[in-house]
């Protein structure tokens, strides 16, 4: 039943009711059809008989009838010029959309970009550390766009039609990240099991068991209470509105949108990787809460051939250093691979150890990650979220390293003699 009236939502929308008058004719339409039944209302008062009646008087009314309701049409409804919003969508919950954009809430702002397939939240910091999320298309079940095309620069063909259909610019905004996190928990987006968990799991942030999002007797999945989320943005400069129903409850919010800043992505030449690892998110959670204790202040990632393939060290601490090793193995890590660039078989990078456990958020909730480093030094990190309904959603963060003095230098070029005898990149699937 529900499948279907949705099917007719979706072929309704796409063939639109187109009165016989076109709005803009309505007024011009409506005022003479009032003109000339004031005038034949007119002429039958001047002259009342069983002969003009049907002549004068039925054409009168029928002309002040219809002219009458042409200018209400006209006026009443088409007088604002109301244009379809350049973005509106309707999700059935709003839990994964909040927590997607939990796990890159390490700034005040955040970047939105709206596009043709979903829209895309990205938040820097220091243009150092970098964390993008994807609102795809299919979390949604309703999305819509109004783009505006960019202006023509020489005349229509075929092809440059094509082309500039290709070439819709998305649109841009910022919005306050606190206030649309807090707007998206309004109704239901962490239901009590998942308050708790955060609330008991506060003093311990580095915890993988956090995945306790089973509805108590009170929640609103178990009660039977359906909850829609319908987002719209109408034109450029106003604010991004959010509407929130729930058993019955609709609340209604306005974001403040901002001038955005365009910020570039940090360079990150996928073409060039010196690494490429794949394992369970969880593993490198739990290294994490291996090194927290320390207190440190740098993370030194190493990768090489030899084992451990995967190192990860922690320095400049209260408490000492610490290293967590990985083994290369189907049990840890999935996939593994690194560059040999003549005698160095080695990526080895220092970051901020606060950056990468901004981060932890969104290993709580993804089941694997990606790690990739660049020749330049740059670190990838590309989790692969889980949505309800066998979904998949994408979490991107890039950290730039520590700039490389002339002793890390030569300790590299001493350390460059690890590799195996194979040689090339080994691959473990």
């Amino acid at each position: 039943m529900d499948s279907s009236l949705h099917e007719v939502w979706q072929a309704a929308s796409g063939s639109p009711f187109i009165p016989t008058v076109g709005k803009d004719s309505q007024f011009l339409v409506g005022f003479v059809l009032l003109v000339l039944g004031f005038g034949l209302s007119g002429a039958f008062a001047l002259n009342r008989s069983l002969v003009t009646l049907p002549a004068l008087a039925v054409p009168a009314s029928l002309a002040l009838a219809v002219g009458v309701v042409y200018m209400f049409c006209a006026v009443g409804v088409y007088s604002s010029g109301v244009q379809p919003p350049i973005f509106r969508a309707i999700a059935s919950s709003t839990r994964p959309l909040y927590q997607l954009l939990k796990a890159i809430h390490f700034t005040n702002k955040v970047h939105v970009e709206i596009t043709e397939n979903g829209i895309r939240f990205s938040t820097d910091h220091a243009r150092v550390m970098q964390g993008v999320a994807q609102w795809n298309k299919n979390l949604f079940t309703t999305y819509s766009t109004n783009l505006p095309l960019p202006p023509p620069s020489s005349p229509s063909s075929s092809s440059s039609s094509s082309s500039s259909e290709k070439d819709i610019q998305p649109i841009t905004f910022q919005l306050s990240l606190p206030a649309l996190l807090e707007t998206l928990q309004i109704f239901g987006a962490a239901d009590a099991a998942a308050r708790q968990a955060k609330a008991d799991n506060s003093s311990d942030p580095y915890r993988s068991n956090l995945r306790n999002y089973r509805p108590d007797a009170f929640s609103a999945q178990t009660l039977g209470m359906s909850g829609t989320c319908i987002l719209s943005y109408t034109s450029e400069g106003d604010p991004f509105s959010i509407i929130l129903e729930e058993g019955g409850v609709s609340t209604t919010c306005n974001l403040t949108t901002y001038v955005p800043e365009i910020p570039e992505d940090i360079p990150f030449d996928i073409e060039d990787l010196g690494f490429k690892i794949i394992t369970q998110a969880r593993w490198l959670l739990d290294a994490l809460a291996e090194l927290a204790p320390a207190f440190p202040e740098k993370l030194t990632i190493s990768v090489t051939k030899k084992e451990p393939h995967l190192k990860l060290q922690s320095s400049g601490g209260a408490l000492g250093s610490s290293t967590v090793d990985f083994a290369k193995g189907r049990d840890l890590l999935e996939t593994f691979s690194v560059r040999d660039s003549g005698r160095r078989q080695k990526w080895c990078q220092t970051f901020k150890f606060d950056m990468v456990k901004s981060a932890s958020e969104a290993m709580k909730i993804a089941s694997k990650v990606s790690l990739r480093g660049d020749t330049q030094g740059v670190l990838s990190m590309q989790f692969m979220v889980e949505i309800e309904g066998e979904k998949l959603s994408f979490l991107d963060f890039r950290f730039v390293p520590y700039a490389h003095s002339e002793d890390d230098e030569e300790d590299e070029e001493e350390e460059g003699d690890w590799g195996g005898e194979n040689g090339g990149m080994e691959v473990d699937d």
